[in-house]
């Protein structure tokens, strides 16, 4: 439960936003080389996130890991603050962020800055999601694209 301070703001970091911010320091002191291998582990640890998710997140979060397969190879999955992520020489570039990762009522797909979804002065970077249809894929796919271009 969130400490509230006087004027009604939070005190402090949350439950769940330190366990990510462990998991982050996990994932930071085991960080592997760039080894074929090390990357099958990479996935491994990814999918592996995924199981652990409740049912209606874990089969957007398989899905969204397929497009990304399919549709951006270039990105290698990894965990980022515990979170199945897609990176790009090192640098994540999108992730997938569980309802129950920090308890709110949709799942999120979102982008880094390393992301090249710019247009204009101001876009969004991320997207919540209670649900994939073929239309929330086909712009899933669209945004991947253009994120690694």
């Amino acid at each position: 439960m969130d400490k509230k301070s006087v004027d009604g703001g939070t005190k402090g970091f949350t439950e769940e936003e330190r366990a990510a911010m462990k998991e982050r320091g996990r994932e930071l002191r085991t960080k592997r080389s760039g080894s074929r291998a090390n990357k099958d582990g990479e996935e491994e640890e990814v999918l592996a996130k995924i199981s652990e998710m409740q049912d209606s997140d874990r089969i957007m979060a398989e899905r969204i890991h397929e497009i990304i397969k399919a549709n951006a190879p270039i990105l290698l999955p990894r965990t980022w603050y515990g979170m199945p992520a897609y990176a790009r020489d090192g640098n994540v570039v999108c992730f997938f962020q569980d309802s129950r990762k920090f308890k709110t009522r949709y799942a999120t797909l979102g982008f880094s800055d390393k992301a090249n979804l710019d247009e204009g002065e101001m876009w969004p970077n991320s997207y919540a999601l209670r649900k994939l249809t073929s239309v929330e894929e086909a712009r899933i796919i669209e945004l991947i694209k253009k994120a690694v271009q």
